[in-house]
């Protein structure tokens, strides 16, 4: 199967999942480990044809919470469910999305730099974090329309030296 394509699992009247690449009735389990795996999926309703991807990950994610330790305290998820339907609905799903992106970021390159020197990997990720963090936080802002003012030039840009002049002096220096 190339990279690039999902797989399609049919969810039938009957309440089964079918896995149609490997051609057999699976489990939600089965569908968790598909998740852990990174494998690209799609579940399909056979009754209407409509992806219920969703839902059945909403379902997992159930089964996780009421099963061992929660992911999810009470207050977490009242907070959660006070963003729907709000205006900043979509910019806290584009939020909690970049959040959740960057902490797996974060997780496997602690992972892959368990050979180098723990206080210089931790070092190098806590400098890559705070960056990342600032421009999160630099785009939800200017999102909800707020005017962050200053010298708001983006990383490329304050890394670019000020124009100079033929003798070398910044353009803003008094001669």
């Amino acid at each position: 199967m190339p990279m690039n394509e999902e797989r399609i699992i049919k969810k039938y009247p009957n309440r089964r999942l079918y896995d149609t690449e490997v051609s057999r009735y699976i489990t939600l389990a089965d569908v968790r480990d598909l998740v852990m795996s990174c494998t690209a999926f799609k579940v399909v309703d056979t009754a209407n044809d409509n992806d219920i991807t969703r839902s059945i990950l909403l379902q997992i994610m159930l089964e996780e919470e009421s099963g061992g330790e929660p992911l999810f305290s009470a207050t977490m998820l009242s907070q959660i469910i006070r963003f729907y339907g709000g205006t900043l609905q979509g910019m806290f799903a584009r939020y909690l999305e970049g959040s959740l992106d960057l902490f797996s970021k974060q997780h496997h390159e602690l992972v892959r730099s368990l050979g180098e020197t723990p206080f210089d990997a931790m070092t190098r990720m806590t400098q890559k974090n705070v960056e990342l963090w600032s421009e999160i936080q630099g785009e939800l802002m200017r999102a909800a329309g707020f005017d962050l003012g200053g010298d708001r030039r983006s990383k490329t840009d304050r890394k670019t030296p000020a124009p100079t002049d033929v003798e070398g002096k910044g353009r803003d220096e008094s001669v």
